[in-house]
């Protein structure tokens, strides 16, 4: 611990979490006003009346105030505001196949194997992006090509927009039909194509082996250009196969036409395949490394090469649209595409499971050192169910769009596949429903046992509001509520994926059976086609909230937020990743201030911003002096980096990782957790117990060691300090003279309104220590904690 001189100040600098976060809220003031930033990355400060910036609070350390300036950063301007980036929300199948790549297990090092599958993986995943775009294209293709150009225009048809004259009329049901995938993919390639411009620094380049830090891998991907435009060729391939005859064969006609239009559909045939051979090819998981995937392909798919490729598939769409003189009654190979390409999609993803098992049990080593609740989840194995839920819901989807569609028009029939989708989604919704009651009676049979038995979890409540009878009992239930979903939060996406891959069963039965559905399971499927409205109206009602009214679309904003973090690796249609924006413009503020001497900046982050202060972090212990290094802090608030993140993602944010970080920071790393917090929890202490009265655990040391600490202190306003962690009582005790107040049970909210913040932050600053005051001793018996009466 330092002795603040008279010229130490520290800056506070706080990155908020997923989306409705304000500059005014972020700063803990009434008024906010830009410091820095381009409009997207916005440094914030508190502002008087006259909106001119002012410091914050003074902060008390060591007994003696230090002046503090608060700072904040605001990124939430990334991932929402308008329909352009509402509508990101109808590519979530895209963005959650870009994730599964980056939840992929480690890859030993020494292990020609793990490496040889880890390649594969990696190619797989980029295969079953791209048959995702594939498979967006030709349900588009059923839709505008055979439901509205070839049987809604055909001539005579009663349909609602089937004019007399456009049955007639040469190319017009050609160009009805072809037109509107054509401006899907144009909008899907200029939305791919968007990024973020860094303000000030640039990211850095990795130049070796990873640095043991969090978040060492996440860096742009130099192949994701050469990625956008496979994508773009795919597609427009598949447009024009399906648009000339189909997976069966080119449309037959008399002469030169007929040939003309064999030897499109075969161009056609053969961009989509030169498409799929080039995505699996690029392999660069770090962004690091340019000599991988070999020379001779990134010259092949160089600036030169990828115009050429787009201007010729571009032509070959026009050519096959201009070959289209007339659409037939019915479009031939719609029903066969569109299933061929979903056997190609659920056949990769069958691939990508297999494989993995040997991938996680290699990488097992990497973690069989740690406590169960700390390790990946499902052993490593968590991609699979996520690209088989992207694959199911975006086929879902668009069989969705199509079915509601059909309603719309009140004509047309739609290829006979789809009676297969609707029994699918039948079956899923029946199985689901199922699971559902099931989840739920199990979790009430549970929760009545526990308090029954008045489990662990009841005596670190009632540890923390000891004498405060009403306090703990509140504080229980909401303890428990909490953990059990952070421990099962994970096997709600298992749960669903298994659900839909289970109604894919009998689906795919009959279909390659060639046999009907019983008539006993028309009600099946005639709830199939329930869920699949019901799933399009959902979407679509998502993205109009978080266009219109984000402030009642934040559970789309979560799941867009955490989404948009990772880069493009797998599916280049995804959200630009704002992490390459915000982890330099961090970096870049940090050093400004740090260089003047007088100067401690913590990095304050709460709930995803705790895993960009945390990279944030790790770069500038990299690159900084030890002198400046030793000016750093991070203070964490409402985290997922114990429980979520190292199991999620184990190659990216390993266990070891943050071990690591913590061993580089000295102690100046603090934690605020809740036990009440169902979103945040624990960082750096695991195994925690109540014995005699004080809580024990194992967790990181100051030296980046791991394990027994000693026993929790508590603190001037209540909270119990185990390791580096803060366990923080909720509700807060008080009112404090000087703090605002927050009343209630504040779970996952507002961390900076508890007094504990401050004391946090002067530790971090390295200019206060902590105080070796023992617990109070509170008696345990078998049967839980004894709590005195409240006054």
């Amino acid at each position: 611990m330092l002795i603040p001189g008279p010229d130490t100040r520290v800056v506070e600098l706080r990155v908020h979490g997923v989306q409705g976060t304000t500059p005014q809220s972020l700063v803990d003031a009434v008024a906010a006003v830009d410091v820095a930033g381009d409009g997207l990355g916005r440094v914030v400060r508190p502002a008087d009346r006259l909106r001119r910036p002012v410091a914050g609070p003074v902060l008390q350390a060591g007994g003696r105030p230090v002046s503090r300036v608060v700072e904040g950063y605001v990124w939430g301007g990334m991932t929402s505001g308008g329909w352009a980036k509402a509508t990101w929300a109808l590519l979530f199948p895209f963005s959650l196949a870009n994730v599964a790549h980056w939840m992929l297990p480690p890859t030993p090092a020494g292990s020609v194997v793990a490496h040889l599958l880890g390649v594969c993986l990696r190619a797989l995943l980029r295969l079953a992006a791209l048959l995702l775009t594939v498979l967006l294209v030709a349900q588009l293709a059923v839709i505008s090509l055979d439901l509205v150009a070839a049987q809604c225009l055909a001539p005579g048809s009663a349909c609602l927009w089937g004019p007399p004259w456009a049955g007639t009329a040469p190319w017009v049901r050609a160009l009805v039909g072809v037109v509107p995938i054509a401006l899907v993919l144009l909008v899907l390639h200029r939305m791919s194509s968007v990024d973020w411009r860094i303000e000030r620094g640039e990211p850095r380049a990795a130049t070796g082996p990873s640095s043991g830090l969090p978040g060492a891998p996440v860096a742009a991907d130099p192949d994701t250009p050469a990625l956008r435009v496979l994508h773009l060729v795919a597609g427009l391939g598949t447009a024009v196969v399906v648009a000339l005859g189909g997976p069966p064969g080119p449309i037959l006609a008399p002469g030169w036409h007929g040939r003309a239009i064999a030897g499109c559909w075969a161009a056609g045939l053969a961009l989509v395949g030169v498409s799929a051979l080039g995505a699996m090819l690029l392999d660069d998981p770090t962004g690091g490394a340019p000599h991988r995937g070999g020379r001779w392909l990134r010259a092949a798919l160089g600036r030169g090469p990828r115009r050429v490729l787009h201007t010729a598939a571009w032509l070959l769409l026009l050519a096959a649209t201009a070959l289209l003189v007339r659409l037939p009654a019915e479009l031939p190979g719609a029903d066969l595409g569109v299933q061929l390409v979903a056997a190609l999609v659920a056949l990769v993803c069958l691939l990508i499971g297999l494989l993995l098992v040997p991938a996680a049990l290699l990488a097992r080593r990497e973690w069989a050192g740690q406590p169960r609740e700390l390790r990946p989840w499902a052993g490593g194995w968590m991609a699979a169910p996520v690209v088989a839920l992207a694959a199911l819901l975006g086929g879902g989807f668009g069989a969705g769009l199509a079915l509601s569609l059909r309603l719309v028009l009140g004509h047309g029939e739609l290829p006979r596949g789809y009676t297969y989708i609707t029994l699918l989604w039948g079956v899923a919704g029946v199985l689901a429903l199922a699971a559902g009651v099931a989840i739920a009676i199990a979790t009430g049979m549970v929760r009545w046992s526990s308090v029954r038995r008045e489990e662990e979890w009841a005596r670190e409540a009632a540890l923390l509001h000891s004498g405060r009878t009403r306090d703990a009992a509140r504080a229980a239930r909401a303890w428990w509520w909490a953990r059990w979903q952070r421990r099962h939060s994970h096997q709600a996406v298992l749960v669903v994926a298994a659900v839909l891959a289970s109604g894919a069963v009998p689906a795919a039965f009959l279909r390659l059976r060639e046999v009907d559905p019983p008539p006993w399971t028309k009600p099946v499927s005639g709830f199939g086609v329930v869920v699949l409205a019901l799933l399009v109206l959902a979407l679509l009602r998502a993205v109009y909230l978080a266009a219109r009214r984000p402030d009642k679309a934040r559970q789309v904003g979560v799941l867009a937020d955490l989404a948009a973090f990772w880069p493009r690796e797998a599916h280049p249609v995804v959200p630009p990743c704002y992490a390459l924006k915000v982890v330099p413009e961090l970096v870049a503020r940090v050093r400004e201030h740090l260089a003047d001497p007088g100067t401690r900046v913590v990095l304050a982050g709460h709930s995803q911003g705790s895993l960009l202060a945390a990279v944030a972090v790790a770069r500038l212990l990299e690159e900084l002096p030890e002198p400046d290094a030793e000016r750093l802090g991070l203070v964490t608030a409402g985290s997922q980096l114990q429980w979520a993140y190292p199991r999620a993602f184990p190659a990216v944010v390993p266990h070891g990782s943050l071990a690591s970080l913590c061993g580089r920071l000295g102690g100046r790393w603090r934690a605020l957790c809740r036990g009440t917090d169902a979103l945040g929890g624990a960082v750096t202490t695991w195994d925690r117990q109540v014995f005699d009265g004080m809580l024990l655990g194992v967790g990181f040391r100051a030296d980046g060691t791991s394990g027994a600490l000693p026993p929790a202190r508590r603190g001037p306003t209540g909270a119990l300090v185990l390791g580096c962690d803060h366990w923080l009582p909720d509700p807060q005790r008080g009112p404090f003279p000087g703090r605002r107040w927050a009343p209630g049970v504040n779970r996952h909210a507002d961390y900076t309104s508890d007094p504990e913040w401050d004391r946090a932050v002067a530790i971090a600053a390295g200019l206060e220590g902590l105080d070796p005051l023992p617990p109070p001793v509170l008696p345990v018996t078998r049967r839980g904690p004894v709590v005195s009466p409240e006054p």
